[in-house]
């Protein structure tokens, strides 16, 4: 029995030892995150992933230029913002070594999704919802904001944890690379946990309207169409009878995330000036609430 209380009590220390030593805090927002795998790692492996999906033979990338030429020019122009934005106000390394890539994918989907490292892709299908340069930025503000937040990489560090028993990336990829490659998949919306990952990403996705909304504020784009971009994503859904209850969506309802955005706004106005170039100023009372679920 004591060694049984022995061992549990070890396992509690070992286990607080790596969350305290894994807990970083997400720029913006101040929130404090779990996140234990070393940048190189995930952004090699996400690298590997992207690659594979684009040369997956169902991937065709647009040959429209002049939309390609849109998205890349909206993401170059919210990503170099941003970079800017840290650079002048964070003493850190965050995004050191991104390398930023905005494709265009032929698809009737309405979608879009970025991975660790600065890879974003949107699929042509969502054009119709976004509408102009605005609409698009809110979209890609979002997957930037994921991007920065390294929400893949929390989602993953958690993952590890319950999945392997918390051992780090590079053993898991060397012992375990298949059950690793599901793990990292999930991340980022295939076969994700029910139980264990739900509520992880619905705060990660109100996060990401946030800094979405303060990242395309910061590269001169509107904020306040992200309002209007949602009632039209709402109303698309709802015509492609798609509609799912909040309490199973990774995504919150609508109506909730259209009510968020809104609360938002007044703090994304804050880094709002469309003179666009200059580097966003840094507000006095920056830490900034999440709504989380």
């Amino acid at each position: 029995m004591k060694n049984t209380m022995r061992q549990i009590v070890l396992a509690g220390v070992c286990f607080l030892a790596v969350f305290f030593a894994g807990c970083t805090t997400v720029p913006v927002t101040g929130r404090s995150q779990f996140n234990t795998i070393p940048d190189s790692l995930i952004n090699s492996m996400a690298l590997q992933e992207y690659n594979a999906f684009l040369k997956d033979p169902k991937t065709t990338l647009s040959t429209d230029a002049e939309k390609t030429a849109m998205v890349q020019q909206v993401g170059t122009r919210i990503a170099d913002a941003v970079e800017r934005y840290m650079n002048e106000n964070y003493m850190n390394d965050r995004i050191a070594g991104y390398k930023w890539e905005f494709n265009l994918v032929e698809s009737k989907e309405k979608n879009a999704w970025a991975m660790p490292g600065g890879k974003v892709v949107v699929y042509s299908g969502l054009l119709e919802v976004t509408q102009d340069d605005a609409g698009l930025a809110v979209v890609i503000g979002h997957e930037i904001a994921h991007a920065v937040a390294k929400h893949g990489s929390e989602r993953m560090s958690q993952a590890l944890m319950v999945t392997l028993g918390g051992i780090g990336l590079d053993q898991a990829m060397k012992d375990q690379p298949d059950s690793t490659r599901t793990i990292f998949l999930s991340c980022y919306g295939v076969g994700t946990s029910l139980a264990v990952m739900l509520p992880y990403s619905r705060l990660h996705e109100n996060e990401a309207d946030q800094l979405g909304l303060i990242f395309m504020a910061m590269a001169g784009y509107d904020p306040e169409a992200a309002v209007g971009f949602w009632e039209r994503m709402a109303a698309s859904k709802k015509e492609d009878g798609v509609k799912m209850p909040e309490f199973l969506s990774t995504h919150p309802a609508d109506q909730t995330r259209i009510q968020n955005i809104k609360n938002f706004l007044p703090e994304a106005r804050r880094y709002y000036s469309p003179q666009t170039g200059q580097p966003a100023q840094k507000p006095q009372t920056e830490k900034l609430g999440v709504y989380g679920i």
